[in-house]
């Protein structure tokens, strides 16, 4: 009877979880019990991503895409003068476009406007504040998105399979002490990871503009915790009973 209590409490873990987790079937054996559960690990952003776009409009598609080509060396330049290496910011192409005005019946060709987008990667978050407070100043864009992520997610991930797993296991001895056994070797396991991204919130600079000047005496995060990024894992884990 024991026996038995052990096989239907892990067929009944075992039907819903698969389909719901689309996982493969596994064969569960006599005196096994099978488990899903999930874990996390959370911790602090290791990379800050800046991403602003470069503008220019003019009468003739070649005045735009010099004032653009002036813009994306000021963009160079500040970049140095705070200590990054323009080479590891990402630029796209120079994307040319009319510019028409419909206000008359007939569309009426008035210039072109070249835009651009630049992403840049921050290991040391003391440059975010200066970049951006340069770039405003320098009125190289009309909009920036400032994102955290996490780069480094090969530990995190480790750490959140492994509070999974504990959770898992719990899970599994539960049910063996409910049928008198003992939970046994690992047969299977499968595992999924899953990160939830930080929002990126975009930063209108026409509004900044006022403010670009200001000496800014501390980061306005200042003694504020970082918003930290979350590594989510799920176990499916098969064990033999004892």
């Amino acid at each position: 009877m024991k026996n038995l209590l052990i096989w239907t409490v892990a067929a009944l873990l075992f039907s819903p979880f698969v389909s719901a987790q689309e996982h493969p079937s596994v064969t569960a054996l006599p005196n096994t019990v099978y488990v899903g559960a999930d874990g996390k690990f959370e911790t602090n952003p290791d990379t800050a991503v800046i991403e602003f776009s470069i503008s220019a409009q003019e009468e003739t598609s070649g005045a735009a895409y010099d004032r653009a080509s002036k813009q994306a060396e000021q963009a160079r330049q500040i970049l140095r003068s705070n200590g990054v290496d323009p080479k590891t910011a990402q630029i796209g192409y120079f994307a040319i476009q009319p510019v028409y005005d419909y206000k008359t019946p007939k569309r009426k060709l008035v210039g072109y406007r070249v835009n651009t987008n630049v992403s840049v990667k921050l290991k040391d978050f003391v440059k975010i504040g200066p970049i951006l407070q340069q770039l405003a100043s320098a009125d190289i864009t009309d909009s920036q998105q400032l994102n955290y992520t996490l780069e480094d997610k090969d530990n995190a991930k480790s750490k959140a399979v492994e509070d999974a797993y504990r959770h898992a296991r719990e899970s599994a001895d539960a049910v063996a002490r409910a049928g008198a056994h003992n939970v046994g070797d690992l047969i299977y396991a499968s595992v999924d990871t899953f990160e939830n991204p930080i929002p990126v919130r975009p930063m209108m600079m026409a509004a900044a503009a006022p403010r670009a000047n200001m000496e800014m005496t501390q980061p306005p995060t200042a003694e504020f915790s970082p918003q930290t990024v979350t590594i989510t894992a799920h176990v499916n884990a098969l064990f033999q009973l004892k």
